[in-house]
């Protein structure tokens, strides 16, 4: 069974000013994506502000929750609200540019600002961490551009040891 952390960075949604659009995106690409996945596959969904230390703490705790994979959605624009990828680059035992780096590329035809950006994906332990914009519209195409590699990078990391 794999787990998969969805985690939604909003100070908006966390008040229920806004409804939390983005965790659904990530939610329905991964139902597409992994329906026929071996063993099935489970989501842990959270929301927090975009504070970051609850930022972290939501990352640890679907660590701790046994997530491989974690995408969370929000906060990594260039407001001074946007903390995610500070909030997530210390907790990464390996940073994985190349996903940003073609996510970015890859929304850059149709969303000229996606190079506002600042994506932090990496690994941690034998869980894989991607951080992706708050956009719902943005999610899919984020996701598309990487997905490819999430299978076999989670493969590679499978026998990584848990770090807390």
């Amino acid at each position: 069974m794999l787990r998969v952390g969805i985690l939604t960075v909003s100070d908006r949604a966390t008040a229920g000013v806004y409804e939390d659009r983005g965790g659904p995106a990530v939610r329905a690409f991964c139902e597409e994506r992994l329906a026929d996945h071996d063993g099935g596959w489970e989501p842990h969904a959270r929301v927090v502000p975009d504070e970051p230390p609850q930022i972290r703490d939501a990352v640890l705790g679907l660590l701790k929750d046994g997530c491989r994979l974690i995408i969370a959605t929000g906060g990594t624009g260039p407001t001074a609200r946007d903390v995610t990828p500070e909030a997530v680059l210390p907790l990464l035992d390996k940073e994985l540019p190349g996903f940003a780096e073609k996510m970015r590329a890859d929304a850059w035809d149709e969303v000229p600002t996606a190079i506002l950006a600042r994506q932090a994906c990496g690994v941690r332990g034998n869980a894989l961490i991607l951080t992706l914009p708050g956009s719902p519209k943005a999610i899919p195409q984020c996701l598309g551009a990487v997905w490819g590699a999430v299978p076999h990078c989670l493969k590679l990391i499978a026998d990584n040891p848990g770090a807390e």
